[in-house]
C-alpha cells in the first residue's frame, strides 16, 4: 500500500471553521495528503470580555509538534498564525532541528477582517529567525507591506519590486499575493532570478474567509507530494479560486471559501502562467 505524503501545519484554530487549522485540514484532505496539526491559539471572540486571540502554552506547542514527528513524521510544513516572538522564537527552532525539506512560511499578520493576528515584536522575530528556513513564504499585500516597513503596493508592478525585495530576508522563493488589488487575481512569484505572474479570475464574492490559508495549505500539500514550487503555486491558486467561486456564508458575516469545490463540481479555474522580468 502507498501511504499519502505527510503534512503538518502550525496556526491557530478558527472556531468558526473557515481559516487557520481547520481550513489547512480540509484542504490537506481534499488534496489526499495526510494531515496533522499544532495549535498555537484558539481564535473566537469572547461575548463579555471581547479577548479573540486565545494562546496556548509553549510546552502545548512542543508536545504537539514532537507527537506528530514521532507518531508520523513529516514530508512537508506550514506555519500560519503563530501571534508571539515567543512562539516564531520556538517553532523556528522546532524547524531547524528537523529534517523537513518543505517549509511554506504564510505571514499571518492581519485576519480577513483587518483583526491584528501578530505582535509587534514578532515581526523582527518573523523576519530574522522563521523567513530564513523557509522554501516559500506567502504574503499577501498588507503583510508584503508590514514586513517591507509599511511600503506602498498599489499595482502589479509594485508586486513585483516587492516579491524581489522580500527575497532578501532569506526565503528560497517569494510568492506576493495580488488579490487586494483591482482587476484579474494576480500573483508573483520569485526565485532570485525569475519572475513568473500566476494570474485567475476575480471572483465578485465577498465570502472569501480563509482562503490565504487554503493557498499555502494546499502548496504545501502538493510540495510534500514532490511538485515543483511553480507547479505547486498553480496548482494550488488553481484550488482556491475554485474553492473561491463556490462561496457561502450562513450569515450576514463573511462566510468560508468551500474547500470541496474542485472534486464536487469538477470546474477548477485554468490558470495563466508568465514569466517575466
Amino acid at each position: 500500500m502507498e501511504y499519502p505524503a505527510r503534512v503538518i501545519t502550525i496556526a491557530g484554530s478558527a472556531a468558526g471553521g473557515s481559516a487557520g487549522i481547520q481550513a489547512d485540514l480540509k484542504t490537506f484532505q481534499e488534496l489526499d495528503v495526510y494531515g496533522m496539526s499544532v495549535v498555537t491559539a484558539i481564535v473566537g471572540r469572547h461575548p463579555k470580555t471581547n479577548k479573540n486571540v486565545h494562546p496556548q502554552t509553549i510546552e502545548a506547542i512542543e508536545a504537539q509538534f514532537e507527537t506528530a514527528m514521532k507518531q508520523v513524521g513529516m514530508d512537508a510544513l506550514k506555519t500560519g498564525m503563530l501571534f508571539s516572538k515567543e512562539v516564531i522564537e520556538v517553532v523556528a527552532g522546532l524547524i531547524k532541528e528537523s529534517t523537513i525539506e518543505s517549509v511554506v512560511i504564510d505571514p499571518v499578520m492581519v485576519g480577513k477582517m483587518d483583526s491584528k493576528l501578530l505582535k509587534e515584536d514578532a515581526i523582527e522575530a518573523m523576519k530574522k529567525r522563521l523567513i530564513p528556513l523557509a522554501t516559500i513564504i506567502t504574503p499577501n499585500i498588507p503583510e508584503a507591506r508590514f514586513l517591507l516597513d509599511d511600503r506602498p503596493i498599489t499595482n502589479v508592478e509594485e508586486l513585483k519590486q516587492a516579491a524581489i525585495d522580500l527575497y532578501e530576508l532569506g526565503s528560497k522563493f517569494v510568492l506576493v499575493k495580488g488579490g487586494r488589488l483591482e482587476g484579474p487575481a494576480i500573483d508573483v512569484l520569485y526565485d532570485g532570478q525569475n519572475l513568473t505572474l500566476f494570474e485567475a479570475p476575480r471572483i465578485d464574492t465577498v465570502n472569501t474567509s480563509g482562503a490565504g490559508c487554503t493557498y499555502s495549505a494546499a502548496i504545501a500539500a502538493y510540495l510534500a507530494k514532490g511538485t515543483t514550487v511553480e507547479k505547486a503555486v498553480e496548482q494550488a491558486k488553481q484550488f482556491v479560486t475554485t474553492a473561491i467561486n463556490h462561496g457561502f456564508t450562513y450569515t450576514e458575516m463573511v462566510g468560508p471559501t468551500y474547500h470541496a469545490s474542485q472534486r464536487k463540481y469538477g470546474d477548477a479555474f485554468q490558470i495563466k502562467v508568465e514569466k517575466t522580468n
